[in-house]
């Protein structure tokens, strides 16, 4: 058996593979042992993530707190939370532009400026935190091997530094059909998640410290 540690971007996940399905109530062990093959050993699955805001969807905050409990019932799964930033800025308007302009910044400023304020959230430290553990723990033998979930670009480098510097095998779990090339280049081995999605649901109710733990209706 090869001892195998997952690490999954849990929003990469989520925009690539689960927004708008009804498989959102995902088992994160089912489906790693269903990607991955029969010798892999699954010690620790590492799961990055951030609390998100209510500002849009005001049943977000609650509907993934939910879900986090639930992954919190398996002893296999450790969540890292990064953190979400919001502000207001200004951003340039896509073709066609609509008659609104705003007061020019300067004077100077000919013609004004086609932008508006616009509310910009940003996803902060879950890719950094996935990519300096999955080098820690390559460094210290902590996996025969590593399975990372992702299609972001961001964590080639410390995939790279895996194979090809620490000369461990890491398998990308790709949840997109066409995973990005640059990400193919530095894995081992590569594995498409979409088959089992589907199939790989959690139980509703689940058993969380004595108290059930519902999917949520909208899910």
């Amino acid at each position: 058996m090869t001892k195998t540690i997952v690490y999954i971007d849990g929003f990469n996940l989520y925009y690539r593979a689960l927004k708008g399905t009804a498989h959102k109530w995902l088992d994160l062990e089912a489906l790693s042992k269903a990607s991955l093959p029969s010798t892999a050993q699954i010690i620790q699955i590492n799961y990055y993530t951030a609390r998100v805001s209510g500002r849009l969807d005001p049943s977000g905050p609650k509907d993934q707190n939910t879900y986090l409990r639930a992954l919190g019932t398996n002893p296999l799964i450790k969540i890292h939370y990064g953190r979400f930033l919001t502000a207001q800025k200004w951003s340039g308007m896509a073709p066609p532009v609509p008659s609104f302009r705003p007061t020019p910044v300067s004077k100077h400023i000919v013609p004004n400026p086609v932008v508006a304020w616009v509310w910009k959230t940003e996803e902060k430290g879950s890719d950094v935190n996935l990519g300096a553990h999955l080098v820690r723990d390559a460094f210290l033998k902590a996996f025969d091997e590593a399975a990372v979930l992702t299609n972001d670009t961001d964590l080639c480098e410390p995939m790279r530094i895996v194979k090809e510097e620490v000369g461990l095998p890491i398998t990308l779990l790709s949840p997109v059909n066409a995973p990005h090339t640059s990400l193919v280049n530095v894995s081992t081995h590569v594995r498409h998640v979409s088959p089992y999605i589907g199939p790989c649901q959690l139980p509703s109710p689940i058993l969380g410290n004595g108290k059930p733990i519902v999917k949520p209706q909208d899910w």
